[in-house]
């Protein structure tokens, strides 16, 4: 009887080993090309706006005026003969003074744990 498990055990392990070489492999090869390919089509959509958002761009700046617009307002640029003025904000005003009888805050202590340890430790000895 052992010998007859031993004689089907080869065709059997021969069998199950083409089922994974024709099924399985190209199965799992077959998966992983579909989710590349949508992730590829995913990507050349959104390629395909921004191609459309650049060739507004590029037709816009064909455009005299909007290449003179750009000048103006980007760089600051002015025709000869013109003026250019800046607007500036207007200043701050300083912060009020503190009430009289209000204590002050104290300033914020920025060092770190051990500059303040070293701190604590001189000023008690």
């Amino acid at each position: 009887m052992n010998g007859r498990r031993r004689v089907w055990a080869l065709p059997v392990g021969v069998v199950a080993i083409g089922v994974l070489v024709v099924v399985v492999f190209p199965t799992r090869t077959f998966l992983a090309q579909r989710a590349s390919m949508r992730a590829a089509e995913e990507q050349l959509g959104v390629l395909d706006e921004q191609n459309l958002l650049l060739e507004e761009r590029v037709r816009l700046l064909t455009d005299d005026a909007e290449i003179e617009r750009l000048a103006r307002e980007q760089y600051h640029l002015i025709r000869p003969g013109e003026e250019a003025f800046a607007v500036l904000p207007p200043p701050t005003p300083p912060p009020p003074p503190a009430p009289v009888g209000t204590p002050a805050t104290p300033p914020l202590d920025d060092r770190n744990l051990l500059a303040k340890a070293w701190g604590w430790l001189t000023e008690r000895f």
